[in-house]
């Protein structure tokens, strides 16, 4: 009879405790999406010689829109990227045009900084363009972490050849990602830092993303405030609004 009781009880309790490496992911990717999030973000550029800060304000809905406006330094101000499902749109007000680009640009660098703009305008998502599957386990700033290993889906159009992702067991907080190119060299490392609370959700703040070829070089990427599930209008996501946006 204790036999039976304990396999019930271990039925029951399992499945409450259980989740996949894909569920992880939701959760984390949720955590700093939430329905809709607006920003202000400082991005710093470290190099040997010469670092540059730029200020930037983001909008986003869902996994289809997002915009990125750039507020300063002021040679740069007003340019605007803009995402609409599939496409990626960028308004340089200096030249009065609107580019659209390519596929083959998102694994280029987002103006000089170590962040592709894939990473920035986030055309893959990491939800469903790639599996996910547990890999092991680490301790991350005293945060027990999951690893989970994440490759492209056959189908999906992705810059990355694999990515390996450290996700906090507590509070669902991404800490670290390295980044693999389809040879499955490394390409670069992003790690989180400043975990705090921000419009009522644990986050990080601080994120330093370090190519793994270049020594002395990195970009910082700060949020200086953040606020989430503020209405935001499809409309708001368009072309002619890329132009007029502050």
């Amino acid at each position: 009879m204790r036999t039976a009781i304990l396999i019930l009880f271990l039925m029951v309790s399992i499945p409450a405790f259980s989740q996949t490496a894909r569920e992880v992911m939701v959760k984390m990717d949720e955590k700093m999406r939430g329905n809709t999030s607006q920003a202000t973000i400082l991005i710093r550029t470290v190099r040997p010689s010469w670092n540059r800060e730029m200020r930037v304000k983001t909008w986003a809905k869902g996994l289809d829109y997002s915009m990125i406006y750039v507020e300063s330094p002021q040679k740069d101000k007003g340019i605007v990227y803009l995402k609409r499902k599939n496409e990626v749109w960028n308004w340089m007000p200096s030249i009065e045009k609107i580019i659209k680009l390519p596929p083959s640009m998102m694994s280029q660098s987002w103006m000089g900084t170590d962040f592709s703009n894939d990473d920035l305008v986030k055309e893959s998502s990491i939800v469903n363009d790639y599996t996910h599957v547990f890999s092991g386990d680490t301790l991350i700033d005293n945060r027990k972490c999951w690893l989970i290993n994440l490759t492209p889906k056959p189908e999906a159009a992705v810059v990355w050849g694999k990515l390996v992702v450290a996700v906090d067991k507590t509070d669902f907080v991404e800490m670290h990602v390295r980044f693999y190119d389809e040879d499955g060299v490394l390409v670069s490392t992003m790690n989180g830092y400043d975990v705090k609370m921000m419009d009522g959700r644990i986050i990080p703040t601080r994120f330093y993303m370090v190519p793994a070829d270049k020594k002395n070089q990195r970009t910082e990427m700060i949020y200086e405030n953040i606020t989430f599930n503020k209405p935001i209008a499809d409309g708001f996501f368009t072309t002619e609004q890329m132009k007029s946006v502050h």
